[in-house]
């Protein structure tokens, strides 16, 4: 008879279990590139330089799934749609949006049930940032 070793340990986050923060860098770095080459999506950042924006996605989604709280201890509570508010976000920016959150997912090559989730939390966000007609 064999003893059994103790199941103490937590569960895995969905942040671990994604790849921790390469994997995020990796979705936002392809997100960027698109975004980048987007007219649309371009005019809604003030700075150049996409590195900062780049930034602050990574600390966002790495807190949102699990990992550290960096991005509430240097920004505090997220409040996406205030942030945003100074842009007119229409239905054809959240399209926009999607397409190039999709190959940043595609990148990462995530096992189909992470993919599904993440896809369906950018879908979600992205319905949620409309703040204009058109």
């Amino acid at each position: 008879m064999t003893e059994s070793q103790p199941t103490s340990a937590e569960p895995e986050t969905f942040y671990e279990a994604i790849g921790g923060r390469a994997t995020i860098e990796l979705i936002v770095d392809v997100f960027y590139q698109g975004v980048a080459q987007d007219e649309v999506l371009k005019a809604m950042y003030p700075e150049d330089d996409l590195g900062p924006a780049a930034e602050r996605l990574t600390l966002f989604f790495e807190q949102y799934w699990g990992g550290p709280n960096t991005y509430s201890q240097l920004r505090g509570h997220p409040r996406l749609r205030m942030r945003h508010a100074p842009y007119a976000v229409t239905e054809d920016g959240r399209d926009r949006w999607l397409k190039h959150f999709r190959e940043g997912l595609d990148a990462a090559r995530l096992e189909p049930e992470h993919d599904a989730q993440f896809w369906a939390y950018a879908q979600h966000a992205a319905n949620f940032m409309i703040n204009s007609p058109g």
